[in-house]
């Protein structure tokens, strides 16, 4: 058994019922969710790279923000559409890898891109006359490059600790790969020692992320409660309620994975599962479009424009 473990090449992915009456109906729908993200966080982006009353800071990390939420979506959208169609779904052991990494860098990321927001309404709100020098283009960008290398080279050493262990089982027991899955189906449990360590680490990061970011909005709050000029809600709440999303849904997937009951019915674990897949990437867009004023009236324009030709 052990020479058929250390060679395994394939996963199947088992959270996906084998007969489903309504497999065409859910193909349908996930294609058009996917367009649908597809759609507004392309529109997003194309409007900021065009429109150059839009470099700015803020947009900036909006921008960034859209282009992972599409890196993010690509890792499971088309592998999930194959399988809907498919079956047998199966993923090779490196494609494994290669997906885990992509997903969860994805959520890292979103939540590091989301504390540089956070720093950037702190900044603007409370130092405004700081503001161009303490948040210029080229330090911005330099932060959007950590929010996307840090996250992926975190995630990447947790994937690398998981390529070293022998498996005993090619069964997920997801719609796609997880890396904490994977690793419980090491044969050797003592060997995954060094996994949990860096796993918990890992978790305590973004958690710190997550209390940064919502100790920068609740002295925003503060700071702002007294002020004529409304500021906190024209640009704040756009960010806020991008982050409440983002916890929420997260917070869901940690604590199923981590301490979810096998006597759940599948469809509910699916579902809790690709959460973060669905509601951020796609509510995002939609709420920076319609919450901030120069994207709204740009986008207004354009369809104008388009329409009248």
């Amino acid at each position: 058994m052990m020479d058929n473990v250390s060679v395994m090449t394939t996963f199947f992915l088992s959270g996906l019922p084998e007969t489903m009456n309504y497999r065409r109906v859910l193909f349908f729908v996930t294609l058009l969710c996917y367009c649908l993200i597809l759609l507004v966080n392309i529109t997003l982006i194309v409007t900021i790279i065009m429109d150059k009353n839009l470099h700015e800071p803020m947009y900036i990390l909006l921008c960034a923000f859209c282009m992972n939420g599409l890196y993010g979506t690509a890792g499971f959208y088309p592998k999930f559409l194959w399988d809907l169609l498919s079956p047998v779904h199966v993923i090779s052991y490196s494609g494994c890898l290669i997906q885990a990494q992509v997903m969860y860098s994805f959520a890292c990321s979103d939540l590091f891109i989301l504390s540089v927001m956070a720093y950037d309404r702190y900044v603007a709100i409370c130092r405004p006359l700081e503001y161009h020098s303490v948040m210029s283009k080229q330090r911005v960008i330099k932060l959007v490059c950590y929010s996307w290398m840090t996250p992926f080279c975190i995630i990447g050493t947790n994937i690398f600790l998981t390529s070293r262990l022998k498996l005993c089982s090619p069964y997920i027991a997801r719609l796609f790969c997880v890396n904490w899955i994977i690793v419980k189906l090491a044969c050797f449990p003592a060997e995954t020692t060094l996994n949990g360590v860096i796993a918990y680490i890992t978790i305590v990061i973004y958690v710190l992320h997550a209390f940064f970011i919502i100790w920068s909005y609740m002295y925003l709050i503060k700071t702002c409660v007294n002020s004529i000029e409304n500021r906190f809600m024209q640009t704040c709440v756009p960010h806020l309620t991008s982050l409440l999303i983002f916890l929420v849904v997260t917070a869901f997937d940690v604590l199923s994975m981590r301490f979810g009951s096998k006597d759940l019915p599948q469809t509910l674990q699916n579902f809790v599962a690709i959460e973060f897949l669905v509601i951020p990437p796609l509510m995002n867009p939609l709420i920076y479009g319609f919450k901030l004023t120069k994207i709204r009236n740009r986008i207004l324009r354009v369809i104008i424009l388009k329409t009248n030709c």
